[in-house]
Protein backbone atom coordinates (compact mmCIF):
# COMPACT_ATOMS: atom_id res chain seq x y z
CA UNK A 1 0.00 0.00 0.00
CA UNK A 2 1.60 3.07 -0.82
CA UNK A 3 1.95 6.04 1.56
CA UNK A 4 -1.04 8.08 -0.87
CA UNK A 5 -3.38 5.18 -0.36
CA UNK A 6 -2.59 5.29 2.82
CA UNK A 7 -3.26 8.82 3.79
CA UNK A 8 -6.34 8.97 1.77
CA UNK A 9 -7.76 6.05 4.09
CA UNK A 10 -6.98 8.05 7.18
CA UNK A 11 -8.62 11.37 5.34
CA UNK A 12 -11.53 9.50 4.75
CA UNK A 13 -11.60 7.86 8.31
CA UNK A 14 -10.91 11.25 9.54
CA UNK A 15 -13.69 12.82 8.05
CA UNK A 16 -16.17 10.16 8.70
CA UNK A 17 -15.59 9.99 12.46
CA UNK A 18 -15.63 13.83 13.00
CA UNK A 19 -18.97 14.17 10.56
CA UNK A 20 -20.30 10.94 13.26
CA UNK A 21 -19.50 13.00 16.44
CA UNK A 22 -18.79 16.75 15.96
CA UNK A 23 -22.04 17.74 17.41
CA UNK A 24 -21.81 15.90 20.40
CA UNK A 25 -18.02 16.77 20.76
CA UNK A 26 -19.17 21.03 20.19
CA UNK A 27 -21.91 20.28 22.74
CA UNK A 28 -19.77 18.36 25.30
CA UNK A 29 -16.54 21.13 24.66
CA UNK A 30 -19.39 24.17 25.47
CA UNK A 31 -20.74 22.55 28.14
CA UNK A 32 -16.77 21.68 29.29
CA UNK A 33 -16.13 25.25 29.35
CA UNK A 34 -19.07 26.38 31.03
CA UNK A 35 -17.84 24.42 34.53
CA UNK A 36 -14.07 25.47 34.50
CA UNK A 37 -14.72 28.29 36.62
CA UNK A 38 -18.01 27.06 38.54
CA UNK A 39 -16.80 27.01 41.89
CA UNK A 40 -15.45 30.78 41.57
CA UNK A 41 -18.62 31.73 40.18
CA UNK A 42 -20.94 29.78 42.27
CA UNK A 43 -18.49 31.39 45.15
CA UNK A 44 -18.94 34.56 43.83
CA UNK A 45 -23.22 34.22 43.36
CA UNK A 46 -23.66 32.98 47.07
CA UNK A 47 -21.01 34.78 49.21
CA UNK A 48 -23.68 36.31 51.44
CA UNK A 49 -25.32 32.92 52.68
CA UNK A 50 -21.38 31.50 52.69
CA UNK A 51 -20.41 33.74 55.72
CA UNK A 52 -21.24 34.02 59.03
CA UNK A 53 -21.03 36.24 61.77
CA UNK A 54 -18.29 33.85 64.21
CA UNK A 55 -19.10 33.39 68.13
CA UNK A 56 -18.31 32.93 70.82
CA UNK A 57 -20.49 29.72 71.44
CA UNK A 58 -19.55 26.23 70.33
CA UNK A 59 -20.64 25.19 66.77
CA UNK A 60 -23.28 22.05 66.44
CA UNK A 61 -22.23 18.95 66.25
CA UNK A 62 -23.36 17.26 62.61
CA UNK A 63 -26.01 15.13 64.65
CA UNK A 64 -27.22 18.49 66.66
CA UNK A 65 -27.21 20.60 63.28
CA UNK A 66 -29.06 17.91 61.44
CA UNK A 67 -31.83 17.34 64.09
CA UNK A 68 -32.05 21.11 64.21
CA UNK A 69 -32.89 21.57 60.55
CA UNK A 70 -34.92 18.69 60.44
CA UNK A 71 -37.23 20.27 62.71
CA UNK A 72 -37.93 23.39 61.00
CA UNK A 73 -38.80 21.72 57.62
CA UNK A 74 -38.47 18.49 56.11
CA UNK A 75 -35.97 18.75 53.64
CA UNK A 76 -35.93 15.18 53.26
CA UNK A 77 -32.60 12.43 54.00
CA UNK A 78 -29.54 14.16 54.31
CA UNK A 79 -26.64 12.59 51.75
CA UNK A 80 -23.97 14.94 52.47
CA UNK A 81 -22.65 17.87 55.13
CA UNK A 82 -19.73 20.25 54.27
CA UNK A 83 -18.10 22.31 58.04
CA UNK A 84 -15.17 23.62 58.12
CA UNK A 85 -13.15 24.54 60.95
CA UNK A 86 -13.22 28.29 59.74
CA UNK A 87 -15.76 29.82 62.40
CA UNK A 88 -17.02 32.21 60.45
CA UNK A 89 -18.02 30.01 57.37
CA UNK A 90 -21.81 27.98 57.18
CA UNK A 91 -22.09 24.67 56.89
CA UNK A 92 -23.61 23.05 53.47
CA UNK A 93 -25.85 20.50 53.89
CA UNK A 94 -27.54 17.96 50.83
CA UNK A 95 -30.26 16.02 50.26
CA UNK A 96 -30.53 12.55 48.50
CA UNK A 97 -33.37 12.28 45.93
CA UNK A 98 -36.23 11.70 46.98
CA UNK A 99 -39.20 9.30 45.81
CA UNK A 100 -39.94 11.03 42.28
CA UNK A 101 -36.07 11.10 41.52
CA UNK A 102 -35.36 14.41 42.24
CA UNK A 103 -33.54 15.41 44.13
CA UNK A 104 -34.02 18.93 46.95
CA UNK A 105 -31.63 22.07 46.55
CA UNK A 106 -29.02 22.23 49.14
CA UNK A 107 -29.36 24.67 51.58
CA UNK A 108 -26.42 26.77 53.75
CA UNK A 109 -27.17 26.90 57.67
CA UNK A 110 -25.82 28.28 60.26
CA UNK A 111 -23.25 26.20 62.16
CA UNK A 112 -24.27 27.67 65.77
CA UNK A 113 -28.03 27.34 65.60
CA UNK A 114 -29.02 25.76 62.25
CA UNK A 115 -30.59 28.62 61.04
CA UNK A 116 -30.87 28.42 57.23
CA UNK A 117 -29.28 31.36 55.29
CA UNK A 118 -30.33 30.40 51.83
CA UNK A 119 -30.08 27.77 48.71
CA UNK A 120 -27.05 28.13 46.50
CA UNK A 121 -27.87 30.50 42.97
CA UNK A 122 -26.08 28.81 40.08
CA UNK A 123 -26.47 25.01 41.38
CA UNK A 124 -29.64 23.72 39.43
CA UNK A 125 -28.02 25.60 36.11
CA UNK A 126 -24.83 23.62 37.01
CA UNK A 127 -26.29 20.65 37.65
CA UNK A 128 -28.05 20.59 34.12
CA UNK A 129 -25.17 21.55 32.45
CA UNK A 130 -23.12 18.27 34.13
CA UNK A 131 -25.78 15.83 33.09
CA UNK A 132 -25.05 17.88 29.59
CA UNK A 133 -21.62 17.45 29.62
CA UNK A 134 -21.68 14.06 31.03
CA UNK A 135 -24.46 11.56 29.99
CA UNK A 136 -26.19 14.20 27.44
CA UNK A 137 -29.45 14.54 29.68
CA UNK A 138 -30.01 10.54 28.42
CA UNK A 139 -32.43 8.96 31.29
CA UNK A 140 -30.58 7.09 33.37
CA UNK A 141 -27.31 9.44 34.34
CA UNK A 142 -24.67 7.40 35.47
CA UNK A 143 -26.69 4.40 35.32
CA UNK A 144 -27.68 5.02 31.40
CA UNK A 145 -26.33 5.09 28.40
CA UNK A 146 -25.37 8.42 28.26
CA UNK A 147 -21.59 8.10 29.52
CA UNK A 148 -20.69 5.09 27.13
CA UNK A 149 -22.05 7.28 24.17
CA UNK A 150 -19.69 10.31 25.50
CA UNK A 151 -16.69 7.55 25.90
CA UNK A 152 -17.22 6.13 22.39
CA UNK A 153 -17.25 9.55 21.59
CA UNK A 154 -13.86 10.54 23.59
CA UNK A 155 -12.41 7.51 21.73
CA UNK A 156 -13.33 8.99 18.31
CA UNK A 157 -11.81 11.98 19.29
CA UNK A 158 -8.54 10.16 19.87
CA UNK A 159 -8.76 8.55 16.44
CA UNK A 160 -8.96 12.29 15.07
CA UNK A 161 -6.30 13.56 16.89
CA UNK A 162 -3.77 10.74 16.17
CA UNK A 163 -5.37 10.84 12.28
CA UNK A 164 -4.85 14.75 11.99
CA UNK A 165 -1.84 14.65 13.02
CA UNK A 166 -0.24 12.39 10.54
CA UNK A 167 -2.33 14.38 8.29
CA UNK A 168 -0.99 17.35 8.29
CA UNK A 169 2.50 16.08 9.17
CA UNK A 170 4.86 18.89 6.87
CA UNK A 171 8.06 18.21 4.71
CA UNK A 172 9.61 20.25 7.18
CA UNK A 173 8.24 19.35 10.25
CA UNK A 174 11.65 20.76 11.77
CA UNK A 175 10.29 24.32 11.88
CA UNK A 176 7.90 25.61 14.55
CA UNK A 177 6.44 28.76 12.56
CA UNK A 178 4.47 25.69 9.94
CA UNK A 179 3.22 23.79 13.19
CA UNK A 180 1.76 26.95 15.10
CA UNK A 181 1.28 30.15 12.84
CA UNK A 182 -2.32 29.76 10.30
CA UNK A 183 -1.86 31.08 7.04
CA UNK A 184 -4.17 34.54 7.37
CA UNK A 185 -3.09 35.06 3.98
CA UNK A 186 -5.24 32.70 2.25
CA UNK A 187 -9.11 32.60 1.24
CA UNK A 188 -11.70 30.08 1.29
CA UNK A 189 -10.53 26.22 1.35
CA UNK A 190 -7.06 26.61 2.07
CA UNK A 191 -8.06 29.81 5.26
CA UNK A 192 -10.36 26.74 6.29
CA UNK A 193 -7.64 24.13 6.50
CA UNK A 194 -4.92 26.68 7.63
CA UNK A 195 -7.47 27.05 11.07
CA UNK A 196 -8.34 23.58 11.11
CA UNK A 197 -4.81 22.31 11.36
CA UNK A 198 -3.12 24.63 13.20
CA UNK A 199 -5.44 25.41 15.92
CA UNK A 200 -5.68 21.24 16.31
CA UNK A 201 -2.00 21.30 16.87
CA UNK A 202 -2.24 23.81 19.70
CA UNK A 203 -5.04 22.01 21.58
CA UNK A 204 -3.69 18.59 20.56
CA UNK A 205 -1.77 17.82 23.93
CA UNK A 206 -4.73 19.21 25.79
CA UNK A 207 -7.59 17.10 24.12
CA UNK A 208 -5.57 14.08 24.60
CA UNK A 209 -5.49 15.18 28.78
CA UNK A 210 -9.35 15.72 28.56
CA UNK A 211 -10.14 12.19 26.56
CA UNK A 212 -7.55 10.33 28.38
CA UNK A 213 -9.37 11.46 32.00
CA UNK A 214 -12.65 11.64 30.80
CA UNK A 215 -12.94 8.03 29.68
CA UNK A 216 -12.32 6.96 33.74
CA UNK A 217 -15.66 8.59 33.99
CA UNK A 218 -17.62 6.26 30.89
CA UNK A 219 -16.20 3.00 31.16
CA UNK A 220 -15.34 0.71 34.42
CA UNK A 221 -13.23 -1.48 32.53
CA UNK A 222 -10.77 1.70 32.25
CA UNK A 223 -10.97 2.91 35.28
CA UNK A 224 -9.98 -0.46 37.13
CA UNK A 225 -7.19 -0.52 34.43
CA UNK A 226 -6.11 2.80 35.59
CA UNK A 227 -6.32 2.18 39.09
CA UNK A 228 -4.55 -1.34 38.41
CA UNK A 229 -1.56 0.41 37.10
CA UNK A 230 -1.22 3.18 39.02
CA UNK A 231 -1.84 2.06 42.72
CA UNK A 232 -0.04 -0.51 44.71
CA UNK A 233 -1.27 -3.70 45.08
CA UNK A 234 -2.42 -2.86 48.81
CA UNK A 235 -4.48 0.15 47.46
CA UNK A 236 -6.58 -1.58 44.96
CA UNK A 237 -8.96 -3.37 47.41
CA UNK A 238 -11.38 -1.86 49.05
CA UNK A 239 -12.49 -2.33 52.74
CA UNK A 240 -16.31 -3.66 52.75
CA UNK A 241 -18.68 -1.85 54.96
CA UNK A 242 -19.90 -3.12 58.04
CA UNK A 243 -23.25 -4.71 58.23
CA UNK A 244 -25.77 -2.98 60.13
CA UNK A 245 -26.09 -4.35 63.75
CA UNK A 246 -29.14 -5.60 64.72
CA UNK A 247 -30.67 -3.44 67.50
CA UNK A 248 -30.33 -4.55 71.03
CA UNK A 249 -33.53 -4.42 73.52
CA UNK A 250 -32.29 -1.65 75.34
CA UNK A 251 -31.55 0.01 72.38
CA UNK A 252 -28.03 0.66 73.62
CA UNK A 253 -24.96 0.79 70.91
CA UNK A 254 -26.50 1.72 67.64
CA UNK A 255 -25.96 4.51 66.21
CA UNK A 256 -28.82 4.12 63.77
CA UNK A 257 -31.84 2.15 62.44
CA UNK A 258 -33.93 1.35 59.68
CA UNK A 259 -36.56 4.02 61.06
CA UNK A 260 -34.46 5.75 62.86
CA UNK A 261 -31.66 8.90 61.39
CA UNK A 262 -27.87 7.08 61.53
CA UNK A 263 -25.45 9.21 64.46
CA UNK A 264 -22.73 10.88 62.86
CA UNK A 265 -21.10 12.54 66.42
CA UNK A 266 -19.05 9.49 67.16
CA UNK A 267 -17.64 9.44 63.74
CA UNK A 268 -17.19 13.03 64.07
CA UNK A 269 -15.19 12.92 67.22
CA UNK A 270 -13.07 9.53 65.92
CA UNK A 271 -12.24 12.31 62.63
CA UNK A 272 -11.03 15.14 64.75
CA UNK A 273 -9.04 12.85 66.96
CA UNK A 274 -7.11 11.92 63.57
CA UNK A 275 -7.34 15.34 62.20
CA UNK A 276 -7.39 17.94 64.79
CA UNK A 277 -6.94 21.29 63.81
CA UNK A 278 -5.13 20.07 60.32
CA UNK A 279 -8.47 20.49 58.55
CA UNK A 280 -9.68 23.34 56.68
CA UNK A 281 -12.97 21.47 54.97
CA UNK A 282 -14.72 18.38 55.82
CA UNK A 283 -17.45 16.41 53.73
CA UNK A 284 -19.21 13.88 55.62
CA UNK A 285 -20.93 11.56 53.11
CA UNK A 286 -23.75 9.43 54.41
CA UNK A 287 -24.21 6.03 52.99
CA UNK A 288 -26.70 5.41 50.42
CA UNK A 289 -28.55 2.49 51.91
CA UNK A 290 -28.66 1.02 55.55
CA UNK A 291 -25.07 1.18 55.74
CA UNK A 292 -23.40 1.98 59.52
CA UNK A 293 -19.77 3.75 57.42
CA UNK A 294 -19.96 7.21 57.00
CA UNK A 295 -17.10 8.49 54.36
CA UNK A 296 -15.27 11.95 55.61
CA UNK A 297 -13.10 13.48 53.45
CA UNK A 298 -10.99 16.73 54.23
CA UNK A 299 -8.86 19.21 52.98
CA UNK A 300 -6.29 21.21 54.79
CA UNK A 301 -5.42 24.93 54.58
CA UNK A 302 -2.95 24.40 52.11
CA UNK A 303 -4.24 22.14 49.76
CA UNK A 304 -3.43 23.16 46.11
CA UNK A 305 -6.33 21.43 44.56
CA UNK A 306 -9.45 19.48 45.45
CA UNK A 307 -7.93 16.14 45.23
CA UNK A 308 -5.34 16.68 47.34
CA UNK A 309 -7.39 15.87 50.26
CA UNK A 310 -7.81 12.95 52.98
CA UNK A 311 -10.47 10.54 53.35
CA UNK A 312 -11.75 8.22 56.21
CA UNK A 313 -14.46 5.97 56.46
CA UNK A 314 -15.72 5.79 59.52
CA UNK A 315 -17.90 3.21 61.70
CA UNK A 316 -20.97 5.42 63.10
CA UNK A 317 -22.11 3.13 65.91
CA UNK A 318 -18.86 2.54 67.25
CA UNK A 319 -16.17 5.47 66.26
CA UNK A 320 -14.09 2.90 64.68
CA UNK A 321 -11.77 4.06 61.96
CA UNK A 322 -12.38 1.67 59.05
CA UNK A 323 -9.62 2.86 56.31
CA UNK A 324 -8.03 5.89 55.68
CA UNK A 325 -6.34 7.70 52.95
CA UNK A 326 -4.11 10.11 53.54
CA UNK A 327 -3.22 12.05 50.68
CA UNK A 328 0.63 12.75 51.96
CA UNK A 329 1.27 8.88 52.09
CA UNK A 330 -0.25 8.26 48.03
CA UNK A 331 1.96 7.11 45.54
CA UNK A 332 2.55 9.14 42.48
CA UNK A 333 0.40 6.76 40.45
CA UNK A 334 -2.30 6.77 43.61
CA UNK A 335 -1.86 10.91 43.55
CA UNK A 336 -2.54 10.84 39.91
CA UNK A 337 -5.53 8.70 40.52
CA UNK A 338 -6.78 11.16 43.68
CA UNK A 339 -6.56 14.11 41.00
CA UNK A 340 -8.54 12.52 37.57
CA UNK A 341 -11.21 15.20 37.27
CA UNK A 342 -8.35 18.18 38.46
CA UNK A 343 -6.43 16.96 35.86
CA UNK A 344 -9.70 16.99 33.54
CA UNK A 345 -10.40 20.21 33.61
CA UNK A 346 -6.63 21.60 34.17
CA UNK A 347 -6.81 22.83 37.85
CA UNK A 348 -4.73 20.75 38.91
CA UNK A 349 -2.02 23.58 36.98
CA UNK A 350 -4.05 26.85 39.13
CA UNK A 351 -6.09 29.27 37.53
CA UNK A 352 -3.99 29.75 34.29
CA UNK A 353 -4.81 25.97 33.30
CA UNK A 354 -8.05 26.04 33.70
CA UNK A 355 -7.82 29.26 31.57
CA UNK A 356 -5.87 27.25 28.97
CA UNK A 357 -8.69 24.20 29.13
CA UNK A 358 -11.54 25.94 28.95
CA UNK A 359 -10.43 27.69 26.15
CA UNK A 360 -9.66 24.34 24.55
CA UNK A 361 -12.70 23.43 25.22
CA UNK A 362 -14.38 26.62 23.65
CA UNK A 363 -13.07 26.08 20.36
CA UNK A 364 -14.27 22.83 19.54
CA UNK A 365 -17.26 24.27 17.76
CA UNK A 366 -14.89 25.94 15.77
CA UNK A 367 -13.14 22.34 14.63
CA UNK A 368 -16.93 21.64 13.69
CA UNK A 369 -17.50 24.18 11.79
CA UNK A 370 -13.75 24.20 9.74
CA UNK A 371 -14.14 20.28 9.18
CA UNK A 372 -18.04 20.50 7.87
CA UNK A 373 -16.63 23.26 4.93
CA UNK A 374 -13.70 21.00 3.76
CA UNK A 375 -15.55 17.94 3.68
CA UNK A 376 -18.22 20.00 1.81
CA UNK A 377 -15.70 21.62 -0.55
CA UNK A 378 -14.08 18.37 -0.73
CA UNK A 379 -17.01 16.76 -2.36
CA UNK A 380 -17.72 19.50 -4.23
CA UNK A 381 -13.87 19.49 -5.86
CA UNK A 382 -14.55 15.43 -6.81
CA UNK A 383 -17.94 16.07 -8.08
CA UNK A 384 -17.83 15.69 -12.14
CA UNK A 385 -18.28 18.70 -14.02
CA UNK A 386 -21.36 17.46 -17.28
CA UNK A 387 -20.88 19.97 -20.40
CA UNK A 388 -23.83 22.57 -20.75
CA UNK A 389 -26.61 20.48 -23.12
CA UNK A 390 -27.07 23.65 -25.38
CA UNK A 391 -23.01 24.04 -26.24
CA UNK A 392 -22.35 20.36 -27.33
CA UNK A 393 -21.98 20.48 -31.25
CA UNK A 394 -24.76 17.74 -32.97
CA UNK A 395 -22.80 14.39 -34.03
CA UNK A 396 -20.70 14.74 -30.82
Amino acid sequence: MSKSSIKAALLQAHSIIGLAIALVLSLIGLTGATMSFEDEIVASLNAGIMQVEARSTPMLTPDGLIARLQATQDFGKVSAVTMASDPSRAVRVRFARNEGGSRPSSVYVDPYDARVLGTPRGEEFFATVRKLHRWLLIPGDANGYGRQVTGVVAIGLIVMLISGLVLRWPRRAGRVKIWLKPNLALRGRGLHRSLHAVAGTWVLMIYLVMTLTGLWYSFDWYKNGATWLLSRPSAVATPMQPKMQPKSPRGAGTGATEAGPLALDRAWSAFLHEQGSRFATAQLTLPAGAGIVVRIRSWSRDASHDGARDEFRIDTVTGRLVSSEIYADKSIGERILASVLDIHRGSLFGWPGQLLFMMAAALMPLFMVTGLMLYLSRRKHRRPSRPTVGNLVPGE
